[in-house]
């Protein structure tokens, strides 16, 4: 079966909507797939403040906001499909929508975009409410994934995502495990944006800083990290504790980069030997999402997992700039086979389960 599916993912960094045409073929249980479009539209000042601040809205405010996000994204959609001449082609969208709350120990996700409104405005139909089943079954619904690794991504015994969060996935004999393991862009575009950049490109800041060993023991210290998985972070992690905690320190700006950009090599370091009982050599790890196109990052990560015996390798351009949106549309695609997409060895939910919410177009 082949299916043709927009997925759509708007990530905690705030840097825009990810948009991709991906087509999908399913031969005898077997996955494989072809992003034929892609692109993320940058979100403005104006959207950029109501996502962020979409945390403290009263009940009204946010449904108003749910609608309109939703109405913007699937004029953004039926944009793309103009411009990437797709009328007709498009079986049916996926959208992750923006993470607001996550609150998995109340059994609690929402995400903004309502994907009723995402079906009026496109005409196709939308799966939306990609998390809810699981973290009803009480699952942490994050991360979610891991099913695409599992499909799309075969070869590898680790995958990163380095997003707003980063995410580590692992096949730990015939299981997958995954989890969150620390705040990433989030905190350091937040970081950069103070000396006037909307990131740290390349990572050419953080690596003329020198680390503060205070900084970075106060930061690995925190309760989190030393939980067990599975486990999930809510994006309020990196602004209302991390952010803090790195402003109490009178540090440089690029010390401060420099500083993170150790933890998170040595946290990925951590989840790794962790997930693995200690037992990483020979395996090897794929790097995905905007971080790993921060070079200074990618080449800490490597130096302290090479050191462990694994290889780490960084996706091609494509894969790693869309790989939310494409495993989005893979999710969709379950979905609409009424398949598992997210595996409760990964999030500790009590089984398995279909996720979404099917929203139908003009039919």
């Amino acid at each position: 079966m082949v299916y043709n599916v927009i997925g759509l993912m708007s990530g905690s960094s705030l840097d825009g909507l990810d948009i991709a045409f991906v087509e999908l073929t399913e031969v005898r249980g077997v996955w494989t797939y072809v992003i034929e479009a892609a692109e993320c539209i940058p979100y403005d000042d104006k959207w950029k403040e109501d996502l962020r601040s979409a945390v403290n809205m009263n009940a009204r405010d946010y449904m108003l906001l749910h609608a309109a996000y939703g109405h913007y994204t699937g004029a953004q959609v039926k944009a793309f499909i103009a411009r990437h001449q797709l009328d007709h082609r498009v079986h049916f969208i996926a959208s992750h929508g923006h993470t607001v709350f996550h609150m998995p120990q109340n059994r609690m996700t929402a995400q903004l975009g309502d994907g009723a409104a995402i079906a009026a405005v496109t005409g196709l139909p939308v799966i939306s409410d990609l998390r809810a089943m699981d973290v009803a079954l009480g699952g942490q619904g994050a991360p979610i994934v891991p099913i695409g690794e599992q499909l799309l991504f075969g070869g590898y015994d680790y995958w990163l995502n380095i997003g707003g969060i980063a995410n580590l996935s692992a096949k730990h004999g015939d299981t997958f495990h995954a989890f969150d393991i620390c705040p990433a862009n989030r905190v350091l575009d937040a970081l950069a944006s103070a000396l006037g950049r909307p990131y740290d490109e390349n990572g050419d800041l953080a690596s003329g800083g020198v680390a503060d060993n205070a900084l970075l023991e106060a930061l690995n210290s925190q309760p989190y990290y030393a939980q067990t998985f599975p486990k999930s972070l809510a994006n309020d992690f990196g602004t209302d504790v991390i952010l803090p905690l790195i402003g109490q320190h009178s540090l440089s700006v690029q010390g401060k980069l420099r500083t993170y950009v150790t933890h998170i090599a040595q946290q990925v370091a951590a989840g790794a030997a962790l997930v693995s009982e200690g037992e990483t050599a020979g395996r090897k790890l794929l790097i995905t999402g905007g971080g790993a196109f921060n070079r200074f990052l990618v080449l800490q990560i490597q130096e302290l997992l090479e050191a462990a015996g694994i290889t780490v390798i960084v996706a091609d351009e494509q894969t790693a700039a869309y790989k939310e949106a494409l495993v989005m549309a893979l999710i969709g695609a379950l979905r609409w086979r009424q398949q598992t997409n997210v595996l409760s060895s990964v999030t500790g939910a009590s089984r398995d389960s279909v996720n979404g919410t099917l929203w139908l177009g003009e039919g």
